[in-house]
């Protein structure tokens, strides 16, 4: 196999892996999360910045099987406000609060009374929005609560990143031929080198990785 088919391989199976492991992460986040909070049920809605929407990625509880995959606009209902305003929420009365969605909640066919939500930051990005539905009701809402959701979110929002940074890593290999080329050359050169030059080469390519990554 050359070194072309190599990279390829190895970019596209680390893809894989991630998308898998962002599934599974994100599964358990919401599952952990409902039972916790004793909740009727949890989702993690991912952004599409492209499209202006947010969809539901992982779900537990009420909805868990319909509403995976399902997409609705990215400023509409309460979730569409944390996203924009990147902060918690809680809500004991949805129904009563402007910012609910009658429309949206009922297209799922789950109107919750009440919700708990927090973004899902990744350093300087809000990559989604992470739900808690009708918990026990109770009189405060704790700030070790409201802690833990956070703790949730950060969770998720790492799986999302680790993903799309594999499927960036995916989409560079396979747009450009010449790209797989150089890079494939790249590869072979430091394959062979040794020592210092071997050092020096590595050190290059870990600061074009972290000027990439700076850059939206």
């Amino acid at each position: 196999m050359s070194a072309e088919a190599d990279l390829r391989a190895v970019v596209a199976a680390g893809a894989l892996a991630g998308e898998r492991a962002r599934q599974v992460l994100l599964q358990s986040i919401v599952d952990v999360a409902r039972a916790i909070f004793r909740a009727r049920a949890s989702s993690v809605a991912i952004h599409l910045p492209a499209t202006k929407e947010l969809e539901f990625a992982a779900v537990s509880g009420e909805g868990s099987e319909e509403l995976v995959g399902r997409r609705f606009p990215d400023r509409s209902g309460i979730a569409g406000w944390v996203l924009g305003a990147r902060e918690p929420v809680v809500i004991e009365d949805v129904a009563s609060d402007p910012r609910f969605a009658q429309g949206v909640a009922s297209s799922t066919g789950y109107v919750p009374r009440g919700l708990m939500a927090a973004p899902l930051l990744f350093e300087e990005q809000v990559l989604g929005v992470l739900s808690v539905l009708d918990r026990p009701e109770r009189s405060n809402f704790s700030l070790s609560e409201m802690e833990l959701l956070g703790l949730f979110a950060h969770q998720a929002a790492i799986a999302i990143d680790i993903s799309a940074a594999a499927r960036r890593a995916r989409g560079a290999i396979e747009g450009s031929e010449a790209t797989l080329e150089d890079l494939a050359a790249v590869a072979e050169l430091l394959e062979r080198s040794q020592g210092a030059r071997r050092e020096h080469g590595l050190a290059l390519l870990g600061s074009l990785r972290a000027l990439l990554e700076a850059v939206p």
